[in-house]
């Protein structure tokens, strides 16, 4: 049983017991959830939970899909293939080659792969069962954005080699000598630390934001609807808040995804051109 039926199940019981504790406000239980299995590798502990397996399955989801829209193509394509079509070349056209440049469209299928990943697993949030977007837990994000941070270095010592990479970064072009004692470190500093961790904290934040504001007004209008005093004249305002985050939620949810592949498009973008 999820933290979200815990807490549905307490408001329930309280609104039964005649107010006993009131409202039992959802807490950050949902996003540790009780392990469903454990393992050890090398002495390293894992866990899989229902947040793991509900990002196997979005995963899965998209990936067949995916398949199933090229599996057969067509001259007039049909709707999922119309779908899947208009999403890669919104990555491809939009990002690869406008953000990342003439030399992105190698870039174009790894983009939309980050995308799409991204794009499935924030659709959880919404959907019935689920109820939870894997992007709202932290590490999830961080691994995506380490990723991508090893990508930008390695294509950055690639183009550039590893002596002009580094000294681009460490020494810019036309900085006096002496300011290099407070530019450095600060070029180390957004390059290697901020870069990766605001990639991260942005998906994060937005979707557990989300998730909250979505958990909230659902359990509020339950809470109030089951009362007998006049928090019931309060049930529908909440109710419809809750049916007008979940489109906004929506909204979120694709423009998460795009920002993020935007931001990594940028990233390769700097490590290709000759100077950051």
């Amino acid at each position: 049983m999820t933290s979200s039926a815990l807490a549905l199940g307490n408001v329930l019981a309280a609104a039964e017991g005649g107010g006993g504790d009131g409202f039992q406000a959802p807490g950050l239980g949902e996003f540790y959830p009780e392990p469903l299995v454990t393992f050890s590798v090398l002495g390293v502990g894992f866990e899989i939970t229902r947040i793991t397996v509900w990002l196997w399955i979005a995963t899965l989801v998209m990936l067949a899909l995916m398949v199933a829209a090229v599996r057969k193509p067509q001259i007039v394509p049909g709707k999922l293939q119309f779908v899947a079509e208009s999403g890669y070349s919104l990555v491809r056209d939009g990002i690869a080659r406008d953000v990342v440049g003439p030399r992105g469209l190698p870039f174009a299928p790894f983009l939309a792969a980050l995308f799409f990943f991204i794009l499935a697993n924030n659709m959880l949030s919404i959907i019935p069962f689920a109820q939870i977007s894997p992007m709202s837990k932290f590490a999830f994000p961080l691994v995506l954005a380490m990723i991508c941070w090893v990508i930008y270095i390695w294509v950055g010592i690639r183009e550039q080699g590893v002596g002009r990479y580094f000294k681009d970064i460490l020494f810019l072009p036309g900085v006096p000598k002496l300011m290099y004692i407070l530019v450095t470190p600060i070029e180390i500093l957004q390059n290697f630390i901020v870069r990766p961790f605001t990639l991260a904290v942005r998906l994060f934040a937005n979707m557990f934001a989300g998730h909250m504001l979505l958990v909230v007004f659902s359990l509020g209008a339950v809470y109030l609807f089951s009362r007998d005093n006049f928090s019931i004249v309060f049930g529908p305002v909440s109710a419809l808040m809750a049916i007008l985050m979940t489109f906004f939620e929506l909204l979120v949810i694709f423009l998460q995804a795009y920002v993020f592949t935007v931001l990594m498009g940028t990233y390769l973008n700097g490590s290709i051109e000759a100077e950051h």
